[in-house]
């Protein structure tokens, strides 16, 4: 199954994609994590990323969708996976749909992970974020170890992890992803919302459910 995670920051499709990745047997793919490993490898695609970087400037959607292909056709992505990140506005939205095309893969389904505002603003106020591993931790202080992946780091509070700049990243995400959610109703995608306020088990229930996955 090929799966495109959507929702706010702090609604949990990260946590809940890790969980249906390993209950599918398939790789979690997120845009960060492909672009960092195809510059540190030195791909072509990579070292067009990286260009892009030390310009300041925002990688291409078509550099980021060649090295999605790349993922996606990878051997350890033969079942699917699931995409998280990857669809942020509506030209990536369409440029997925081109590329899975061009593989002859379906996409399966968009979950859309909904979270009220003050929710979020709660959650994402009391996080720390590893600055070695970039590992999101929820109950933890700035100042504490991480020794997540074999590396070690201090946990910190980012700026944009504070109050008014959640609400700004938000009106942001609105922004962006009212479009994408018409342009897949649209064309016709298994657009499924997901009810993210809960247990993780309780929200992971829901998302099984929504796949009809026993």
């Amino acid at each position: 199954m090929i799966i495109v995670l959507l929702g706010p920051p702090g609604a949990g499709k990260g946590t809940q994609g890790e969980r249906l990745a390993a209950r599918l047997d398939v790789p979690k793919i997120a845009t960060g994590d492909v672009l960092r490993a195809a510059v540190k490898e030195g791909t072509p695609l990579g070292l067009e990323a990286k260009a892009a970087m030390d310009r300041g400037d925002l990688v291409p959607d078509a550099v980021i969708m060649g090295i999605m292909k790349e993922a996606l056709a990878a051997p350890s992505a033969a079942k699917g996976a699931i995409l998280d990140g990857v669809v942020r506005t509506t030209p990536q939205a369409d440029g997925l749909q081109q590329m899975l095309a061009a593989l002859g893969r379906p996409l399966d389904a968009v979950l859309l992970f909904e979270v009220d505002e003050d929710e979020l603003v709660r959650r994402l106020s009391g996080r720390t974020t590893c600055e070695a591993c970039q590992r999101p931790f929820f109950g933890r202080q700035p100042g504490e170890t991480c020794t997540e992946g074999g590396v070690t780091g201090t946990l910190v509070r980012r700026k944009d992890d504070e109050p008014e700049a959640i609400r700004k990243r938000m009106q942001v995400y609105r922004e962006q992803t009212s479009p994408v959610i018409d342009w897949y109703k649209a064309n016709g995608a298994n657009l499924v919302q997901v009810d993210a306020i809960g247990t993780l088990e309780e929200v992971e229930g829901r998302v099984l459910s929504a796949l009809r996955i026993s």
